[in-house]
């Protein structure tokens, strides 16, 4: 999928995927909304943005994780360090 809004430029925040034409990372709009923003939080602070850029930044993270696998594994307590004294 092609996100119009979102490019990921090598001299731009080292190539972090960004809105177009901003400095502004999609790692940082999922940061506004985990602290509590919501749309209009976001446009009123950053009034240059729009709502699709916003929208387009979310698809892409959720386009981005869609595939990707934590593994948990369990440690058993015979390996684990001991706990200073």
């Amino acid at each position: 999928m092609i996100f119009k809004n979102i490019v990921s430029e090598p001299d731009i925040l080292g190539g972090k995927p960004c809105i177009r034409g901003t400095r502004i990372s999609v790692a940082f709009i999922l940061e506004l909304f985990a602290s509590g923003a919501g749309y209009e939080d976001i446009l009123k602070a950053y009034p240059f943005l729009s709502k699709q850029s916003i929208e387009d930044s979310l698809l892409y993270a959720s386009y981005s994780l869609k595939n990707e696998y934590i593994r948990i594994t369990e440690v058993p307590q015979s390996e684990l360090l001991p706990a200073y004294s």
